[in-house]
């Protein structure tokens, strides 16, 4: 018995984790209720593939989703068929492949990239927001120096901005609260449509899909001493991705996630998607946005995007190949991974070119 209790709680401490970026995903439009189905989606394919690696809400693709998009409508239809081509790589079984063709050097410029426009729209919210912002900012980074542990970084950073938020408003009133348009937190069907952008975008998140579902599902799988089936992984997060997204709600993408640590991590991840799912049908989350505003969330973004991604990824991108890594990192932070993807390759094959002279 006592080994399930660790089970339950495992998913909880993620569940804890996952509140502040349903906020994020509030803020740019999605809805909680239909994200749901995500879960539940996940959940499912955990299931039936028998593997560790649950779904959750990602930063990320988040922020990416959120700041490539012209409007909710087109921001849902990038995640929709993003999801639906992520499945259909997965079941042709060609993620590997993929990345063995862009290369090391290319990837984790890409992720570099990803990281300084997560560091960027975490600053940009104080231009929104400067109390509650500045107050998560300032918590975020001196605990990350103190313990350097992103769990702990983010429900300080989250809880103290909070707080402060909470203190403000009882005198001021929650003014300056995120507000949740209540007639889309229920199953809307998407309207479906198609433009040159929407591809372009597609193709973008698909690419720092494919990064990030082969990062953290081959982590989360090594924290139980095991190995993850990539491919499996992202059919269930892709189709996750286009149920959530087909009726209103935010991507859902593979995580590092703690449940991979508690004695059966299968089950750990299943109450995981059951738990998130319950609180998101319950509209739980839209509540809480009320005392728990989006600009809470900030400093850990800039923390996650400067100290965990790019510090981590930019070193590995500019040691093999110091001009193709640079290029892809700039170009990435400034339009988005496909183009810095693309950049690279046609960069690198340049250089071989004019090299062969």
């Amino acid at each position: 018995m006592g080994l399930y209790l660790k089970d339950i709680f495992a998913a909880i401490a993620v569940v804890f984790n996952a509140i502040p970026m349903a906020m994020l995903s509030l803020s740019y439009g999605f809805a909680a209720f239909p994200t749901a189905l995500g879960f539940l989606v996940g959940g499912a394919g955990m299931i039936l593939t028998r593997q560790i690696a649950p779904i959750s809400l990602q930063a990320e693709s988040i922020v990416l989703a959120g700041t490539i998009s012209k409007d909710r409508n087109e921001r849902l239809n990038i995640i929709f068929y993003s999801g639906i081509l992520m499945a259909v790589l997965g079941l042709l079984g060609v993620l590997n492949a993929t990345m063995k063709f862009i290369g090391t050097t290319i990837l984790s410029a890409m992720l570099a990239g990803v990281g300084l426009m997560l560091a960027k729209a975490g600053f940009d919210m104080i231009k929104k927001n400067r109390l509650i912002a500045g107050v998560s900012m300032a918590a975020a980074l001196i605990t990350y120096f103190a313990t350097n542990d992103l769990i702990w970084t983010i429900v300080i950073s989250v809880l103290l901005s909070t707080v402060v938020h909470l203190i403000k408003s009882k005198k001021t009133g929650f003014e300056d609260t995120l507000q949740i348009d209540q007639s889309k937190e229920k199953f809307i069907p998407l309207k479906l449509t198609i433009n040159p952008h929407i591809i372009r975008s597609v193709l973008a998140v698909c690419t720092l899909q494919i990064g990030g579902n082969i990062a953290y599902a081959t982590i989360t799988a090594g924290l139980a001493g095991g190995k993850a089936n990539v491919d499996a992984i992202t059919v269930y997060s892709g189709l996750a991705d286009s149920a959530s997204s087909f009726f209103g709600g935010g991507p859902v993408e593979a995580i590092i996630s703690g449940t991979a640590a508690a004695p059966h991590p299968l089950l750990a991840g299943v109450i995981l998607a059951v738990l998130i799912a319950a609180i998101f049908l319950t509209r739980t989350i839209s509540k809480l946005a009320k005392y728990v505003p989006a600009e809470t969330i900030s400093g850990f973004l800039f923390t996650l995007g400067v100290f965990a991604v790019f510090a981590q990824d930019a070193p590995a991108a500019l040691a093999e190949d110091p001009v193709v890594g640079a290029v892809v990192i700039v170009v990435t932070s400034f339009s988005d991974p496909f183009i810095g993807m693309v950049s690279g390759i046609l960069l690198k094959y340049a250089i071989k070119l004019f090299a062969g002279f």
